[in-house]
């Protein structure tokens, strides 16, 4: 069986909005992120687990609110108090995870394929976010990531880059397709590129 991502029909590859005239670097880019292994860890309130003790995949798991622990092949976001997502192109982890984070302890679950992750590039991309979103870009840094909502829709946004701006948005797949279009109807003012 082969799997199907949330937007196979639905990001169309192209040039959209406002782009005639204006370089390649001053539009935004839109992709969907596909093939990633998603857990999400949480650690329970009796647990006598310490997490700084732990590593996954080299990365130590922080505590610190907001704060994503990263290398090359994966990201841990803080999620809130004892619960965390991992994000990560090495599939195989997920043996190891589960070796790690007992079950006595920890509940640790596949979220990979109930996610769209929709990614934005470029220097308008936190403006973007601005006209749906609640949250204070302007404090928003490399490696930070916070749980809030776009147009309604509950969202975790993870700062990937900042020099320009490379932003992920986690959705449910159930609402992938509105997310889609919400941020690309949000786009059009800048002008974007949809790309795979």
């Amino acid at each position: 069986m082969t799997s199907v991502s949330p937007l196979s029909n639905v990001l169309v590859k192209g040039l959209y909005g406002d782009h005639e005239g204006k370089k390649e670097d001053d539009l935004i880019k839109i992709k969907e992120i596909k093939n990633l292994l998603i857990v999400q860890i949480v650690q329970y309130k009796n647990s006598s687990s310490q997490i700084k003790d732990i590593q996954i995949d080299g990365l130590n798991i922080s505590s610190e609110a907001l704060k994503v622990s990263c290398n090359e092949n994966s990201r841990i976001l803080w999620c809130g108090p004892k619960n965390w997502l991992l994000i990560s192109s090495k599939k195989d982890l997920m043996e190891n995870i589960q070796k790690t984070f007992n079950e006595n302890n920890f509940a640790v679950t596949d979220l990979s394929h109930s996610r769209t992750i929709i990614e934005l590039e470029g220097k308008n991309s936190k403006e973007i976010l601005k006209k749906g979103c609640p949250i204070n870009f302007n404090e928003m840094k490399k490696n930070n990531c916070v749980n809030s909502i776009f147009n309604g829709i509950t969202i975790t946004i993870d700062m990937v880059e900042d020099n320009p701006d490379k932003i992920r948005l986690f959705a449910l797949r159930s609402f992938g397709e509105s997310l889609c279009h919400s941020i690309t109807d949000a786009s059009l003012e800048f002008g974007f590129r949809a790309t795979d």
